[in-house]
């Protein structure tokens, strides 16, 4: 199911699909330049803290970044295929993905050079890397691929950027119920705990024999491993 896209404005859209996998947050953004409000640049950073971080988020559009190849200094966002040089606004980029452990999915596929770039500058006619697929950091591993597609036609002087992207089911992390504490058998051999023992299973209770054969059983295992606990002791742990 789709939820009616929210944050909307020229340079910010958020879309929220529920998936069988979970909540997928796809934001399109187009980032201001450097001369713009810097009050805009913020907008992104509000938005991506207003989702939870146990929901899958991929960011996508024209960030005017160019976050250069340098994975020694970012090795958190950047990975080893970046390309060209880092410019002034991808520091905020950067910093941001750092920040919000993003990373940046382009740099971590080995394709070539034309497919990592999707702009040509009109006057240099060099290529850059501006339009980015940004994903979670814990989440890399379920991105195949991003990289560019010159041949198809988006009405734009910018590239398709196209990322392949396998949702899985996260991991439930189950709490296993605490086991029996376990008797310390070395002192089995002590006449006294032993007389001990004797004398408290001596005085259990039998249970309700209106209760059921597995509801007498619980009953009287359960009694007497306390009182094994009890006369004997737990057994401590050997690390």
């Amino acid at each position: 199911m789709i939820e009616p896209p929210t944050a909307g404005s020229e340079r910010l859209l958020k879309l929220r699909v529920n998936t069988t996998t979970g909540p997928v947050n796809l934001v399109s953004a187009y980032a201001p330049t450097l001369a713009s409000n810097p009050h805009a640049k913020d907008q992104l950073d509000k938005l991506i803290g207003q989702i939870s971080q146990n929901e899958d988020l991929f960011l996508l559009g024209d960030f005017n970044a160019r976050v250069g190849t340098n994975h020694q200094v970012w090795p958190t966002c950047l990975g080893h295929h970046g390309i060209g040089k880092l410019n002034e606004i991808s520091q905020r980029l950067l910093e941001l993905c750092c920040a919000k452990r993003l990373c940046i999915t382009k740099t971590y596929f080995k394709h070539k050079d034309k497919h990592r770039v999707s702009w040509m500058h009109p006057r240099s006619k060099k290529w850059h890397q501006l339009d980015l697929v940004v994903a979670r950091r814990n989440r890399i591993q379920d991105v195949n691929s991003t990289r560019s597609y010159h041949s198809a036609d988006c009405d734009t002087d910018h590239s398709l950027v196209i990322s392949k992207v396998i949702l899985k089911p996260k991991r439930l992390h189950h709490s296993k119920p605490k086991g029996l504490s376990k008797i310390n058998i070395a002192h089995t051999g002590d006449a006294e705990r032993t007389q001990e023992f004797i004398s408290l299973v001596s005085d259990i209770r039998p249970a309700d024999p209106e209760e059921s054969a597995e509801s007498r059983w619980h009953h009287l295992s359960s009694t007497i491993h306390k009182s094994a606990i009890q006369a004997y002791g737990i057994k401590k742990k050997e690390y």
